[in-house]
């Protein structure tokens, strides 16, 4: 028994965090901004529900590790916003963790000093000042969500969410999202299925009771009230791309009903290839007024593609997916305000 008890402290490893309300305290967000965040969300449950007309685009990193370089996009961004708030409305993309096939770098959040030191406890406290950084500029953020404990650090700085395709088909992930006060966004799954995801949809819609963390770091029976802002993402799959409308239309005919329609650019739709997603975002924006698409996820750096973790890395580049670059990603933006600008005179006319 001795033995035994020995083999299992050895196996395994428990370091202490802040609790989320700590954290909260220790990096508050103020009423000014807590009522900002509030308007963001609304303007956004407008885009999905059709009373606001504009595109939302959610744009940024594949994932976030470099704070500097994150807040000059950010700063770019908040800048463009400003030339086409008429016909786009902007959300930070500013994910900290990072869902991997096998294993990997988990994200800014578990690992913040990219060399495995795995200091969660800077992860939590630097992500939080990041966020509010980019808040205190103006800027909508958007994460996935991905750890459910992590979310309680973060619901109260989250303008949107997304839900990835390897976890919409799970019962917790759905159970969190009818709790979060945002909207939040399922992605179909990697082998192309809708269901599985339409299914996540009417299950965040509704109220559920679960086991989870309260903000004192306490179990507790969380129940949620149920999020009438859950919609479809269309992520593409291991087999070809589902963004046009002919892919839309054949999902319509498969479902008798079809929730609000976020289109993302990268992954499945992309083929991988983020040099692509201009190709696919103007397709999307050419073909909106047949679809009723209401918002597209752009994967978004300061510089083209990606580069592995090493000690000479370039500024401004992915370590994870393959991203655009800023110069094209804003050329790209300021034609896709230019086709909004010209659908809505020919809409008018």
């Amino acid at each position: 028994m001795n033995a035994l008890n020995t083999a299992l402290q050895q196996s395994t490893q428990e370091t202490t965090l802040l609790l989320p309300q700590q954290l909260k305290q220790k990096l508050p967000l103020n009423d000014a901004l807590a009522r900002q965040v509030a308007q963001q969300r609304q303007t956004i449950q407008q885009i999905l529900n059709g009373q606001d007309s504009r595109l939302m685009i959610v744009t940024g990193p594949c994932s976030i590790h470099d704070e500097t370089a994150v807040l000059e996009y950010a700063e770019k961004l908040q800048k463009l916003q400003q030339q086409v708030d008429q016909h786009i409305v902007f959300v930070m993309r500013a994910y900290i963790e990072k869902p991997r096939t096998t294993v990997g770098w988990k994200g800014f959040l578990y690992d913040p000093q990219l060399d495995g030191s795995n200091n969660m406890q800077l992860g939590l406290e630097k992500s939080r000042a990041l966020y509010l950084k980019i808040i205190e500029m103006g800027l909508p953020i958007a994460s996935e969500i991905l750890s459910p404990i992590a979310t309680a650090y973060f619901d109260d700085l989250l303008a949107w969410g997304a839900i990835g395709a390897r976890t919409s088909e799970s019962q917790i992930h759905r159970e969190i999202s009818s709790h979060m006060p945002f909207a939040v966004g399922f992605k179909n799954g990697t082998d192309g299925s809708i269901q599985i995801a339409l299914d996540a949809i009417q299950s965040a819609t509704q109220p559920h009771q679960f086991l989870g963390l309260g903000q004192n770091g306490l179990p507790c029976l969380l129940s949620s009230q149920g999020n009438p802002k859950a919609h479809l993402i269309l992520r593409g799959s291991n087999t070809g791309p589902n963004y046009s409308l002919a892919e839309i239309e054949k999902i319509k005919l498969k479902s008798t009903y079809l929730p609000a329609l976020v289109i993302d650019c990268s992954h499945g739709n992309s083929a991988k290839n983020p040099l692509l997603q201009p190709e696919v975002l103007m397709t999307i924006v050419a073909e909106r007024p047949h679809t009723a698409v209401r918002g597209v996820m752009l994967e978004s750096h300061l510089q083209d593609g990606a580069q592995k973790i090493s000690s000479a890395m370039q500024y401004g580049q992915s370590i994870t997916d393959g991203c655009l670059g800023w110069e094209k990603t804003e050329r790209l933006f300021l034609q896709v305000a230019d086709a909004l600008a010209a659908q809505h005179l020919a809409k008018t006319a």
